[in-house]
Parts: structure tokens; sequence; C-alpha cells
């Protein structure tokens, strides 16, 4: 097969609030071949910012825009997916956020490869190896207040959810009487045959001492783990945490942009549980990376995943293999744009869990009429030059 297009697609919500709710906007990228075989990728990141990745106009031999690299490229194996993304990452040395942008085009990709050999994509990833399912954990904000907290988590409780992730929200903001009482909320809701998980989404920095004394006092709730408490790239604070031996298990690895910040995490940050975006860290490949490497020294692999199911069923397949990484991060409460996004969804089992649907590629199908809702036509013109102008679904 020869790529004969890529194209990015802004959508967005109809309002945009500060709340640290990444659903409400969105970067897709469409790949198409010349046998009519059509890949979709998802970017969780500022639309506008990864879309410039596709189109910018080449600085130097550095600076080479995402599509003049695929367009014309052959892509008939996964060998070819990871030799288009060296290709890109070479081309683009310069261009800032080249691994983030590029996530949507490796997704996009390994979905064509997926349906042309009639593969899922994690048997492309392992072959002969089998798909299991996740225990998938209910991803919300704190509430403003425990009290609406605890409205959260019985809510959650009731839809049975087994498992839920609170963060962000006042989280940190407000002394810790109010940080213990917010996650006292969430377990009472949730009951104690729960997991609940806290994500404390930075707000500490480099503040080990800080993220420290609140795992003492978190530790009376039981949670799995204690979610970001300080910065991406603090690596020396992690470890100066991890050396203190918190009584809650630490997660980190959102934040990872490329494979060297999951890898510093990894080997030096002393995490317990490590969080890939597929995302933002290059797409699957190197998602799968960061699995093996963690598969090698005893970290828990979870995706972190805030963003619509087309994101989801691409996190998924990076770890399905797995069956020791039985956790999934899974969006509750996401925006209508998100939940509209696909025509499948990965839904909730029976027994409680999360599968993949078992077809070929991704295995779920991007709802294009949906999409028309929310896509904002983008155009950029330098001088007479129309570098990027909107495209038909």
């Amino acid at each position: 097969m020869t790529i004969i297009a890529v194209d990015p697609f802004y959508l967005k919500m109809p309002q945009i609030t500060d709340a640290a709710d990444g659903t409400q906007d969105t970067l897709l990228v469409r790949v198409q071949t010349d046998e009519g075989i059509t890949g979709w990728g998802e970017c969780d990141a500022s639309p506008l910012v990864s879309l410039s990745a596709y189109c910018c106009p080449m600085s130097h031999g550095n600076i080479i825009n995402i599509r003049e690299s695929l367009v014309g490229e052959t892509l008939d194996s996964p060998n070819d997916v990871v030799r288009l993304h060296q290709k890109v990452l070479r081309n683009g040395l310069d261009i800032q956020q080249i691994h983030h942008a590029y996530s949507g085009a490796d997704i996009a990709l390994w979905d064509i490869v997926g349906q042309k050999l009639g593969e899922p994509i994690y048997r492309l990833l392992e072959p002969q190896s089998e798909s299991h399912s996740k225990l998938p954990y209910a991803s919300v904000l704190f509430g403003d207040t425990p009290e609406e907290t605890y409205q959260i988590a019985t809510r959650l409780c009731a839809q049975g959810y087994r498992a839920a992730k609170f963060g962000w929200g006042p989280m940190g903001k407000f002394g810790e009487e109010n940080d213990v009482a917010l996650v006292r909320a969430a377990r009472e809701g949730m009951g104690e045959d729960a997991q609940i998980m806290i994500d404390a989404g930075v707000v500490w920095g480099d503040d080990y001492g800080t993220a420290y004394a609140r795992a003492k006092q978190f530790a009376q709730f039981s949670p799995t783990w204690l979610e970001e408490p300080l910065a991406p790239d603090a690596i020396e604070a992690y470890m100066g945490l991890s050396k203190r031996n918190p009584p809650v298990p630490i997660a980190a690895g959102e934040g990872s942009g490329t494979y060297r910040m999951a890898e510093d995490l990894i080997l030096h940050g002393g995490i317990q549980f490590v969080q890939i975006d597929v995302g933002r860290i290059g797409g699957i490949t190197e998602a799968f990376r960061v699995r093996q490497l963690a598969e090698g020294h005893g970290v828990q692999y979870v995706n972190h995943t805030f963003k619509s199911h087309l994101s989801l069923a691409a996190s998924l397949h990076v770890f399905a293999s797995n069956e020791s990484f039985n956790l999934l991060e899974y969006p509750a409460e996401g925006s209508d744009l998100s939940l509209r996004l696909t025509v499948e969804r990965l839904k909730v089992g029976s027994d409680g869990k999360v599968a993949l649907t078992g077809k070929p590629g991704l295995g779920v199908h991007v709802d294009t009429g949906a999409m028309s809702e929310y896509l904002v036509p983008v155009r950029i013109q330098l001088g007479d030059q129309v570098i990027f102008e909107p495209v038909e679904f």
C-alpha cells in the first residue's frame, strides 16, 4: 500500500472551561491509502499546536512536517510502522512536541496495518498472543468539596464500578485537612471493598516532603496509589520520595511526552506504576516500548486515557496481552464529544471488566456524522500560499 493522504481534524465542544477535562477538544488524524484502507488516531494535546506539526513549512532538513514525511510512503507491515516512526522523528528532529503530535498518525498507521492483515493490533505487537480483559477504574475529577466528592463516588458505586480514580480539582490547594477530607469522602462513597486511586495533579511540584506527608495521611484509606504528586520532570524529587518508602504506592508517567521521560521515571524515579498516554508519547509504537521496559523492571504498566474510546482502544491494545497488567483507566464522565466520537464503545461487561472488540486494527471506528457537529475548520495561509485547509471526511 501507499499512503496518499494524512489529514488532521480539530474538534471541540461549543464551550471550553478551565476544568482539567481533556475531553473538551481533540485532534483526530486520518491516514488514507491507495487500497482504500483508512486509519484513525487521536492526540491528547493542544490540537492547534499539534496540527502545526503536520503542515509547518520546512525550515531546514531537521524541520520537515509529518505529512511530508508520510505521504507517498509504503505501508504493508508492522516493520513499516516502526520504520516510519523513526523517519518522521528524524525528519522533524527540531519540531517541538513532534512525539506528542505524531501520536495520532502512529495510531492510525497501526490501525491500517491491522485492517490489511486482518489482525487486531495487539497481535501485531505480539504474534499469537491472547487479549485479556481489564478491570476498569472510573476516572473522574474530585468534586469541589468533600460532600460533592462523596456524591460522585456513591454514583459510581451504584453504577457498578469496583474501582475509581479521583483527581485534580481542589486537591492540594486548601491544606492538609481538606485533602484528607476529599480522600475520606471518596473512600466512604465507594465503600470498603472497592479500589480507590488518588491523582494529585502534580500539585506539589518538587516538594516530595509534602507528598510523603500526604501519602502517610492517605494510607488510612488504603488507596491503590497516589498519582502524580510531583511534576512530570521532577525525577530527583520522585527519587527522594521513593527513598522515604511512602506507605502508598506512587504512580506517574502520563506527562511523559517521550520514551526517555518514561524511562527516567522507571529507572530513577522509583515509581511502582507507570501510566502512559498513547496520545502523548508518540503513539502505540513508543507506548509498547515502555510496557516492555516496565515488564523488565517489575513496574506495573497502566494506561492514561482521558479522551474518547478511540484512544481507549489504542491504549488497551498496548498491554492487552499481559494478564498481570490488569487495571484500565476508563473515562467515565467525558464530554459529549468524547462519548459520541466512535461507533463502537468498549463497554463494561457483565463480569465488570472491559475487553477489546476483537475486530482487526483498533477495532473501533470513527463516527464521521458525530464528528461533523464538533469540527472546527482550520485554514492556514502564509502570504498567498495556503499550507493547510479543510478537507472532506
